[in-house]
């Protein structure tokens, strides 16, 4: 597909349906994504709600769960799971407006990456908007931290991130990647990244009602210091490429693309929302521009 970078919303030029089962509920799920008129931003319906609002729409504010996922709910406490991977490929591909109808309570996983979610949208293609994007330009540092881990958003005139993971398994061990969020860098370098989990970990998840749809199709798994799936990994530093993943899914729930650097040390779902949360309760730290220079290349 022609990477198309001229500055202006996008949305799909037809529908878009595929299905698959939720990583947690393990339940097999319906999703369609519509096109939308400019302006709309991403929306949700759950389709098997029908006694109250089944429309979420996409914000920082909306976020209401982001332990192993990042969960949305809307007033009416209706919620969804697992969105962020369907947000990373929307955010990479400049998908500003969109509406996905979903018949559960969860996602589908498909393969665990952003890259079936690319090729569906991809089938569907893409149709320029006249209204300009509005981009969130950092002015000044924002800072989140729990413990040893921390996240942050800096003043950049493009957007960029940095990653970095440090586990004990040999299997991980401390990765990092560095690199412009663009749509050929997510393309080449991002989309394909599997999430990950540890064996030991699973049974636990279970018990408590999440993972039920987990398995080596779907996921890396790490038992020990080794890698369990057969055909081992899909590239050099596919964990931390996966983190990365998430956390550019995780920020599009601001409604726009960043001009700003991301960096986090050993950053999930959670403190990404909370350095979102935090931009957010901090107006002086950024503001909303309309059009920009054309952004470099990832080099």
């Amino acid at each position: 597909m022609p990477v198309i970078n001229d500055h202006h919303e996008r949305t799909l030029v037809a529908p878009a349906i595929i299905a698959g089962v939720g990583v947690h509920t393990g339940r097999r799920v319906r999703l369609a994504v519509r096109p939308a008129p400019a302006g709309t931003g991403v929306v949700f319906v759950r389709t098997d709600v029908t006694d109250r609002d089944n429309r979420i729409p996409v914000s920082g504010e909306a976020v209401v769960d982001a332990r192993l996922n990042t969960m949305i709910a809307n007033g009416d406490d209706v919620r969804l799971s697992t969105i962020e991977h369907l947000m990373a490929a929307f955010s990479a591909l400049g998908v500003s407006n969109a509406v996905v109808e979903v018949d559960g309570p969860e996602l589908p996983i498909l393969d665990g990456s952003a890259r079936d979610f690319v090729n569906l949208l991809d089938r569907a293609g893409f149709r320029r908007q006249p209204t300009p994007v509005r981009y969130i330009e950092i002015l000044e540092p924002i800072h989140v931290e729990e413990g040893d881990k921390h996240a942050a958003l800096l003043p950049c005139d493009r957007y960029e991130m940095r990653m970095e993971i440090d586990f004990p398994s040999a299997a991980i061990g401390n990765q990092v990647v560095d690199f412009v969020v663009d749509e050929t860098t997510f393309r080449t370098e991002i989309m394909a990244a599997r999430t990950f989990g540890f064996a030991h970990e699973v049974e636990a998840l279970r018990q408590a009602g999440l993972a039920r749809g987990g398995s080596l199709e779907n996921a890396v798994v790490i038992d020990g210091d080794d890698i369990l799936n057969p055909g081992g990994l899909r590239m050099e530093r596919e964990f931390v490429r996966h983190k990365a993943l998430d956390a550019i899914g995780d920020l599009y729930v601001l409604g726009a693309p960043i001009l700003g650097r991301y960096e986090g040390y050993k950053a999930g779902h959670a403190l990404n929302n909370k350095l979102v949360r935090a931009l957010l309760a901090a107006p002086h730290a950024w503001r909303e521009v309309a059009r920009v220079p054309e952004m470099a290349e990832a080099g």
